[in-house]
């Protein structure tokens, strides 16, 4: 590597950012530096999946900021805020819950890519992604009974009326049950089965623009918090009585056919992961969606081709007891899918995963694969570096920060030197 690979412009973008030789985050391994991959702590160990590679463990998990313009399209804010998180080597960026749907928005400022316009407006996040070499997924869904909300930084469960740039009036849900009895949130209308077809085409067709238009390297199906797909999961919110209610087989079937028009809609390899809620977190009522279920719902998404899991609980059920312990929430709920599903999948866990000697125990341990971190990297972008220096690890970073941030710059860049080199030099002797 010379020193005018330094400042090769990267390709892709209309605008000068350098060329990055390395990824953001991956640990240095080499004859030079002690650590071998073998010998990292389990968070800065590689990942993949499909075709997807991830250089550590610690991924951004997706988080609503309530900032799209009147079309629920991307403003310069997103540019901002996720360029911020992928010059600093997250395993995986997640871009929040996207509505499938012109009813489907948690808020009149939520993103949406139900068409062309607003996939093509996310495509500059990717291709700033990609200038990094970092991985980005987008998270798709609907917000069925929980629609027009007012932004999370407002007021939580409370409607966005007309005059706020809501749609009260098209609020839709499996059955006509309000979320919180007496709440601010609206009865939805419940949807017929024409409407589920339509909304279930919905997500195929943003799943295509994700791709196609966006140039994501995964998506997510948002199957959790008490949006429409875990509303008709759970028999608190699901009352139907045709072919989407009743038995778990005819509750899980809206999921299924969703997961089906997301796979018929994106290359094979593609990678297709599924958040879900485990558990409804209310021990006290007989309706409510367990872990148990949540096992055997992993088997089946498994067999349909989900590649990843990713492990939250509760928002379903406004009467739910507490989430669990004070950090690491859904650890063991993680846990008991994995030690289900085994290898068929990956497993992500997301809450309070704030302390890098636990999150790294809790992988060593193969509670799950991945590590999703929100609220920490708003308050510190530099999450995978704060972790990597207090496990020991030496990563590689942006080329603007490392060389002003790292005293030992140019040893770092030798060792990608000796590293590559002798990659080159094993590749000769074959």
């Amino acid at each position: 590597m010379g020193v005018h690979d330094l400042v090769t412009p990267a390709p892709g973008v209309p605008y000068f950012i350098p060329k990055v030789p390395v990824i953001s985050g991956k640990a240095i391994v080499s004859q030079s530096y002690e650590k071998t991959v073998q010998t990292l702590p389990k968070a800065f160990q590689p990942l993949k999946v499909k075709g997807l590679k991830f250089q550590n463990r610690i991924g951004v998990s997706p988080m609503c900021m309530y900032s799209a313009n009147k079309n629920f399209e991307v403003t310069p804010f997103h540019l901002v805020h996720y360029g911020s998180l992928l010059l600093r080597g997250p395993a995986i960026t997640f871009v929040e819950s996207t509505s499938v749907s012109p009813e489907g928005g948690l808020s009149p400022q939520d993103l949406a890519i139900f068409n062309d316009e607003q996939a093509l407006k996310l495509k500059d996040i990717v291709d700033f992604a990609h200038t990094q070499n970092q991985n980005i997924a987008i998270q798709i869904g609907h917000g069925g009974r929980k629609s027009s909300g007012l932004a999370g930084y407002v007021h939580l469960e409370y409607i966005a009326e007309k005059e706020d740039g809501g749609w009260p009036d098209k609020v839709v849900a499996p059955s006509p049950i309000q979320y919180r009895d007496g709440g601010s949130l609206v009865v939805p209308k419940e949807l017929s089965v024409a409407e589920i077809e339509r909304i279930i085409a919905d997500f195929g067709s943003a799943a295509k623009r994700a791709v196609e238009i966006s140039g994501f390297d995964a998506i997510e199906i948002h199957g959790a918090h008490g949006y429409l797909i875990n509303e008709f999961l759970s028999e608190i919110s699901n009352k139907r009585t045709d072919k989407y209610g009743g038995s778990f087989e005819n509750r899980i079937r809206f999921l299924l056919e969703v997961i089906g028009s997301v796979k018929s809609n994106v290359p094979s390899e593609f990678p297709v992961f599924l958040r879900i809620s485990a558990s409804e977190n209310t021990i006290d009522d007989p309706l409510a969606w367990t872990i148990e279920d949540s096992i055997k719902l992993a088997d089946v998404v498994v067999e349909k081709g989900i590649d990843l899991i990713d492990v939250s609980s509760g928002g379903n059920n406004s009467n739910q007891n507490a989430r669990g312990p004070k950090e690491a929430l859904h650890a063991e709920l993680a846990r008991a899918i994995k030690k289900s599903i085994g290898d068929r999948a990956l497993v992500a866990c997301v809450g309070k995963l704030n302390r890098s000697e636990l999150v790294n125990q809790l992988l060593e341990e193969g509670a799950f694969d991945l590590a999703l971190i929100g609220t920490q990297f708003l308050e510190n972008p530099g999450v995978v570096h704060k972790f990597a220096t207090e496990l020991g690890v030496e990563i590689d970073g942006a080329r603007q920060y490392a060389w002003a941030s790292n005293p030992d710059y140019p040893q770092i860049l030798k060792a990608i030197d000796d590293a590559k080199s002798m990659v080159e030099e094993k590749r000769k002797n074959l």
